[in-house]
């Protein structure tokens, strides 16, 4: 196969983050109607935890 043809693959970044950013707001929506505010802001608080646990673990690694 030649290489030199090849070409670079396309940056899904931000159709990713708009996808996510849609899913979420749903599940909390959801999580809002079935059981208040109260679990919303618990869910929240969980994924940012689990996002700054993510974060420093890929930077220690880095």
């Amino acid at each position: 196969m030649d290489d030199r043809t090849r070409q670079p693959a396309p940056d899904f970044t931000t159709p990713a983050l708009v996808f996510l950013f849609i899913n979420m707001l749903w599940i909390f929506g959801v999580l809002w109607v079935q059981w208040g505010l109260d679990a919303v802001l618990l869910a929240g608080l969980v994924v940012n935890h689990l996002i700054t646990r993510l974060e420093r673990r890929l930077t220690r690694r880095g």
